[in-house]
């Protein structure tokens, strides 16, 4: 099977490619404590979870009555920055992915709500920066966020796919979503330590995804086995 530029797989960045979100939801938590704001990391997750920082502000703000403001959001980044400089890990198996899809004259890129700058630090500090660059997308250049459609139709849009052509690896309920409005295949990623339980992969799979997947190399054997002619 043919599958040169004929498919596009559009990577999360959060919990897919890295394995930042034990890290991230710890920092929120104590930065909203430090503004008044109680709230465990289960509630963070279930509220914020692939979502925007400009969709967090409008929660919190919404919810609580506390203004996100920039110094709060410059200080939660700082604090976000150092922790993973000390603890952030790739997720097991995406250079394997990434080699597979390079053989098969396949293209990818980088969705992610969270901004251009936390992307790359990431995908720097766990060596996989040389395979995404330029290839970097990222909520703040759309209108709506996940689970809007905007983001995942940015991308397909600027690589040159039409949406039936996309395959995109979600770890989120939002993304999972976003995914499904745009109208491309998703595969729900369970691989994160953040999405180890159960009951987390009941309620991605209650979505519905085209694939349900915990290791690399069942998202590989996914998407090599997909004809988008």
């Amino acid at each position: 099977m043919d599958l040169t530029r004929k498919t596009l797989v559009i990577f999360d960045c959060d919990g897919v490619l890295v394995d930042s979100e034990p890290i991230a939801l710890e920092v929120l938590v104590d930065a909203l404590a430090a503004k008044g704001v109680v709230i465990d990391a289960e509630s963070a997750s279930e509220r914020f979870l692939g979502r925007s920082l400009a969709h967090l502000a409008g929660s919190i703000q919404a919810e609580f009555g506390v203004d996100i403001d920039a110094d709060f959001l410059s200080r939660m980044r700082d604090s976000l920055y150092t922790r993973f400089r000390a603890h952030l890990t790739g997720i097991p198996g995406v250079p394997d992915l990434i080699d597979d899809l390079r053989e098969a004259q396949m293209r990818w890129c980088v969705a992610s709500s969270s901004q251009v700058e936390r992307v790359e630090l990431s995908l720097s500090l766990t060596g996989l920066l040389p395979s995404f660059t330029p290839h970097i997308f990222s909520a703040t250049m759309v209108e709506n966020g996940k689970p809007a459609p905007d983001l995942f139709l940015h991308a397909a849009q600027k690589m040159g796919f039409e949406p039936h052509q996309c395959i995109v690896v979600e770890d989120s309920r939002a993304g999972i979503q976003a995914a499904q409005a745009a109208g491309m295949r998703v595969c729900a990623f369970t691989g994160g330590s953040h999405a180890s339980s159960e009951a987390y992969r009941a309620e991605m799979r209650a979505l519905n995804p085209d694939c349900s997947a915990t290791r690399m190399n069942e998202v590989a054997d996914y998407i090599l086995n997909q004809d988008t002619a």
